[in-house]
């Protein structure tokens, strides 16, 4: 089986974002207790977070990660996280019915996101809270000393402010299973007012809106056109969420769902342009795809915490899904669908990091590994910054029942100019043909491939354990062959590659 793609140095989708290669940690399960924090692990540094962890996350070089939620957030006090560790009060969490013991606040994750290299993305209460509190989170944050929050945060061991530019105006307020739910317009409201209240304090932050929790909610685009007509003015961008599921074991189909996840942003952008026009603004809002993964894995065993039938349990294993080589995949078509909507998509969180729907997991006392999706979204941060080429692909295609023709290759491509190289991030769907494409890349010259990296495996359902953590793992290709002003490249039936060439413009 063939296809053929066409790379012109003229034809840009945009210059991407950095920010869509980002992440989230929420207070949830062990995401940030025995993830990031274990003050009695071999590897803790004096904060007590561990160093193996922060490694693995350094690796990924995530340029931000939102916290602390989700869910999570729409009951939280943020006032509990500060202040001496052994005065915090313990507090029972609702969205995930477990206890939250507040020995990780804003200062402590402000220090491991220096550790670790990476900016903070904050999110305020605008369920059980409002406006009064999401000022007084952002003046402690920001503030300077010499005002009651500023002079809090220096009694708290942090004089200077963190500057914190990008915050959440609450999560997922469209959602019935939210604490503090609310209709579009109570919410579109409440977050045009808290964003006023904000750019009073400081004009420059990035503030985000919340959009649909998900393509299949009743209220969703109508949710966006009536938010986005409380708020165009007042934010930069809404946000949306997605996650991919496979629970009927039928691959092509779950395979095909970035076609859907394409489609959800396309109509959120439409719906933004509808909204600009409307009100004849000169601005741009822009989306937030703040959480986004493969979550299905470990519903089932999650359900008698959730239903309170453990009753309180202080960070237990929730939304551990051990993700297999058929999630590349899936990862990997998500990421690519990024890049390519890169015009209207930037900022992304993959949801989330550690131990909770993440890339990398832990043992409570012990070992660290990286899961089988810690690599293509290594690969698209490390490699996917530039400028993204509107790709002209032709190969054969298949049908999904209610999303259409979807091809079989999956194919992003990104221009770093500065260092002269292209970057090609492909995806065989098809389980039983290889697919030899050829890249004709027009407006360059001397090709040669600099890096060629594989993956495969002859199971789907092989995954990556403390005990095996490189059974799923990339390696160095050897069919890329790049000829002056073209690239031809194998592809295995299900695989994922990322191919890099040097080339001249000419």
């Amino acid at each position: 089986m063939r296809a053929s793609v066409i790379a012109n140095r003229d034809y840009v989708i945009s210059e991407i974002d950095n920010r869509i290669y980002g992440a989230f940690l929420e207070h949830l399960g062990r995401a940030i207790y025995s993830g990031i924090y274990e003050p009695d692990h071999p590897t803790a540094d004096k904060n007590g977070m561990r160093a193996d962890v922060a490694e693995l996350v350094r690796g990924l070089d995530v340029p931000m990660v939102r916290y602390p939620g989700g869910n999570f957030v729409s009951a939280y006090n943020w006032e509990d996280g500060i202040g001496p560790r052994e005065q915090r009060p313990t507090r029972l969490d609702l969205a995930w019915h477990t206890s939250e013991s507040n020995q990780v606040g804003i200062h402590e994750f402000a220090d491991w996101c220096e550790t670790v290299g990476t900016q903070m993305m904050l999110a305020v209460n605008l369920g059980s809270r409002g406006l009064e509190e999401a000022r007084n989170f952002v003046e402690y944050v920001n503030g300077p000393t010499g005002s009651y929050w500023g002079d809090l945060r220096k009694k708290n061991g942090r004089a200077d402010p963190w500057y914190v530019k990008m915050w959440c105006l609450g999560n997922e307020m469209d959602g019935p299973w939210q604490i503090g739910h609310k209709t579009a317009d109570e919410y579109g409201r409440l977050a045009s007012e808290t964003a006023k209240a904000l750019r009073a304090f400081d004009s420059s932050l990035e503030l985000i809106a919340c959009g649909s929790s998900h393509s299949n909610m009743p209220t969703y685009p109508e949710w966006e056109r009536v938010v986005l007509e409380h708020t165009y003015e007042t934010v930069d961008h809404i946000s949306l969420h997605m996650y991919s599921s496979n629970y009927d074991k039928h691959t092509p189909g779950y395979l095909a769902h970035n076609v859907k996840l394409e489609a959800y942003i396309s109509t959120v952008a439409a719906t933004i342009d509808y909204v600009k026009a409307k009100k004849r603004s000169n601005r741009q809002v822009t989306i937030a795809f703040d959480e986004w993964n493969v979550w299905y894995h470990s519903r089932k065993q999650d359900r008698a915490i959730l239903d309170g039938k453990h009753g309180w349990p202080h960070a237990p294993a929730l939304l551990e899904d051990i993700y297999n080589f058929e999630d590349v995949l899936q990862v990997g078509c998500c990421l690519n669908t990024f890049i390519r909507k890169s015009d209207v998509v930037k900022l992304a969180c993959i949801a989330q990091l550690v131990n909770v729907i993440a890339p990398i997991m832990t043992e409570p006392g012990g070992r660290s590994w990286k899961q089988t999706t810690y690599y293509p979204l290594y690969f698209a941060s490390m490699f996917g910054r530039g400028r993204a080429l509107n790709l002209v692909a032709r190969c054969p295609s298949y049908e999904v029942e209610l999303i259409g023709e979807i091809p079989y290759l999956d194919v992003a491509g990104v221009e770093n100019e500065a260092e002269g190289t292209l970057t090609f991030f492909l995806v065989n769907r098809n389980g039983e043909e290889e697919l030899d494409v050829e890249l004709s890349l027009q407006g360059y010259r001397d090709a040669r491939v600099l890096e060629h990296q594989v993956m495969t495996h002859d199971d789907l359902n092989a995954v990556n354990t403390a005990a095996n953590p490189d059974n799923v793992a990339p390696r160095q290709g050897r069919g890329a062959v790049a000829e002056e002003d073209k690239l031809s490249v194998s592809l295995p039936p299900h695989s994922y590659q990322m191919v890099r060439v040097s080339v001249a413009r000419g």
